[in-house]
C-alpha cells in the first residue's frame, strides 16, 4: 500500500536527533498557533493559573519530502511523532505537569510541512493582583521559547495574524467564572550575560472575573445589613432597644465576615479592596454603636445631672437647629413643659388638700367649724402650736424635694433637647459618610470593570 510504502520510505534512514537541515547554516522557522479552550483554576494563594489550550506548531522537515506521483499522489500522510525530529519548545511559565492526552502523531506534507497538533493543560505561574476583587482582570503571559537551540538555529514566528489570534474566541467555553477578553502576542530576543539569544513567543491571555455571583453573596447581605443600621437611627434615642437593636447588627455581621472568610482569595502580598470594604463597614457600626452609647447616656434622665452649658445650648439649640432645618424640637420642649406644668399643678392641688385641716375643701367651711367650737381650740392651743409647727416642717420639706424634682426635671429635658439635636447631627454626619463611602467604591470598581 502506498501509505506503507511512503512511511518505509520516509523512515528508513532517517536520523531523529539531528536538526532536519541539509546545510547547518540554515535556520529552522518554527510557526506557532494558541487557542484558549478553558479558564480551568485560578490559585490567588500560589498564583498560579491552570488553563487547557490547544497549541500547534508548524515547522519543515528537509528529510520529510516525497514526489505525490511516485506514491498514488499521496501528498500528506502521518507519522509517529517519536520518529521524527520534533522542536524542543517549551513554556517558560510551567509550574507543573498537567493532565494533558498525548496525541502520538504529526502530519507530514510532501513538501516537507510537519504539523504538530496537540491539546496541553498548562499550569503557570502568574503575578495575579487580586486588589479589584470581585471586579478583577487578570492578565497572564505563556512565552513559548526553544530550551537549547539560539535563535540562529531556531527561530519562531505566529502561524496567522495577531489580530485573529487576538479575538479569536470560537473554541472557549464561555460558561465558567472567567471571561476570556482577549489573547495578545509579542515576539521578541531574549539573551543572558551577552550570550547567544533566544527567540520568545509571547502570549498574553487577558481573562476578566464575572462578578454576579460574588455580588449577591457577598456585597448584598453587607449593604443590606448596613441599610438596617441606619434605619435603627429612627428608634428613639432615649429608649434602650436602639443599643440592643445595633449590638444585635454587629454580632450578625461578626457572623456574616466568618462565613465569607473562605470565599475571599488571600495572599501574602496584598488584600483585596473588598476585605477593606468589610472592614470599614465592621468600623462604621462600631461607630454607629458608640454614638448610639453616647446619645442614650446622654438622654438619660438622672439623678443629680448638671445644668446645660449656655454655650452648648447656643451652639445645638440655635445654630445647629437651624443649620439642620429642626423644626419640631420647640413643639417638643413646648408640650414637655404643658405636661410637666399639668402635673406640677396636680401635686400642688393634693399636697394642699392633704395638709388642709379636719378634710374640708374650703377655708371658709373650716372657719365656721372651729367657730362652733371656741373651747375646743382654746384648750388645745398649747398642744395645737407644736402640733403646727410640725406641721409647716412638714410642709417646707414637701415643697423643697417637689422643688428640687421640677429643677431635676426641667435639667433631663434640657439634657434630652440637646441629646435629640445631637443625635440628628450625628446620624446626617454618619449618613454623609457612608454615602461617600458607598459612592468611592462604586465608582471605582465601575472603572476597574469598564477599563
Amino acid at each position: 500500500p502506498a501509505l506503507r510504502r511512503l512511511s518505509h520510505y520516509l523512515l528508513a534512514h532517517y536520523q531523529k536527533g539531528t536538526r532536519p537541515v541539509r546545510d547547518w547554516r540554515t535556520t529552522t522557522n518554527v510557526a506557532i498557533d494558541l487557542m484558549v479552550y478553558a479558564i480551568l483554576s485560578v490559585d490567588e494563594k500560589n498564583q498560579v493559573l491552570t488553563t487547557y489550550i490547544w497549541y500547534r506548531q508548524h515547522w519543515t522537515d528537509e528529510f520529510l519530502k516525497w514526489d505525490p506521483a511516485r506514491f498514488d499522489n499521496l501528498t500528506q500522510i502521518s507519522l509517529p511523532a517519536e520518529s521524527i525530529w520534533v522542536p524542543d519548545i517549551l513554556i517558560n511559565e510551567f509550574v507543573d505537569v498537567g493532565k494533558s492526552p498525548h496525541v502520538p502523531y504529526v502530519y507530514v506534507s510532501h513538501h516537507g510541512e510537519v504539523q504538530n497538533l496537540k491539546p496541553i493543560q498548562v499550569m503557570t505561574a502568574c503575578s495575579l493582583d487580586i486588589y479589584n476583587f470581585p471586579f478583577d482582570v487578570q492578565n497572564c503571559s505563556l512565552t513559548f521559547t526553544s530550551w537549547l537551540h539560539h535563535i540562529r538555529d531556531i527561530n519562531l514566528s505566529l502561524w496567522r495574524q495577531p489580530e485573529l489570534v487576538k479575538f479569536d474566541r470560537s473554541v472557549f467555553m464561555n460558561q465558567g467564572e472567567w471571561e476570556l477578553l482577549y489573547v495578545l502576542s509579542h515576539f521578541q530576543e531574549f539573551s543572558v550575560k551577552s550570550s547567544d539569544s533566544y527567540a520568545e513567543m509571547k502570549f498574553y491571555v487577558v481573562i476578566r472575573r464575572r462578578p454576579l455571583f460574588y455580588t449577591v453573596s457577598l456585597l448584598l447581605p453587607s449593604i443590606f445589613l448596613m441599610v438596617m443600621d441606619i434605619v435603627g437611627f429612627y428608634l428613639p434615642p432615649h429608649s434602650g432597644e436602639r443599643v440592643s437593636f445595633k449590638i444585635t447588627l454587629l454580632l450578625g455581621y461578626s457572623v456574616f465576615l466568618i462565613i465569607v472568610s473562605d470565599t475571599l482569595p488571600a495572599t501574602a502580598v496584598g488584600t483585596p479592596l473588598i476585605g477593606i470594604y468589610f472592614v470599614v463597614c465592621m468600623a462604621l457600626l462600631v461607630i454607629s454603636l458608640t454614638e448610639t452609647i453616647l446619645i442614650v447616656r446622654l438622654v438619660h434622665q438622672q439623678d443629680l445631672q448638671p445644668h446645660v452649658p449656655e454655650w452648648v445650648k447656643h451652639l445645638l439649640l440655635e445654630r445647629v437647629t437651624i443649620l439642620l432645618c429642626v423644626r419640631d424640637r420647640k413643639k417638643f420642649s413646648q408640650s414637655r413643659t404643658q405636661s410637666l406644668d399639668i402635673s406640677r399643678q396636680v401635686e400642688n392641688n393634693d399636697s394642699t388638700a392633704k395638709l388642709t385641716p379636719y378634710g374640708c375643701d374650703d377655708p371658709r367651711e373650716c372657719g365656721a367649724v372651729g367657730g362652733t367650737r371656741p373651747t375646743l381650740a382654746f384648750a388645745g392651743r398649747a398642744e395645737g402650736s407644736a402640733a403646727l409647727q410640725e406641721v409647716l416642717r412638714e410642709t417646707t420639706a414637701i415643697r423643697q424635694l417637689l422643688e428640687k424634682r421640677e429643677e431635676f426635671r426641667d435639667v433631663a429635658r434640657e439634657w434630652l433637647q440637646v441629646g435629640y439635636v445631637l443625635d440628628v447631627l450625628l446620624f446626617r454626619a454618619y449618613l454623609a459618610a457612608v454615602l461617600a463611602y458607598s459612592i468611592t467604591l462604586a465608582t471605582l470598581w465601575s472603572v476597574w470593570r469598564d477599563a
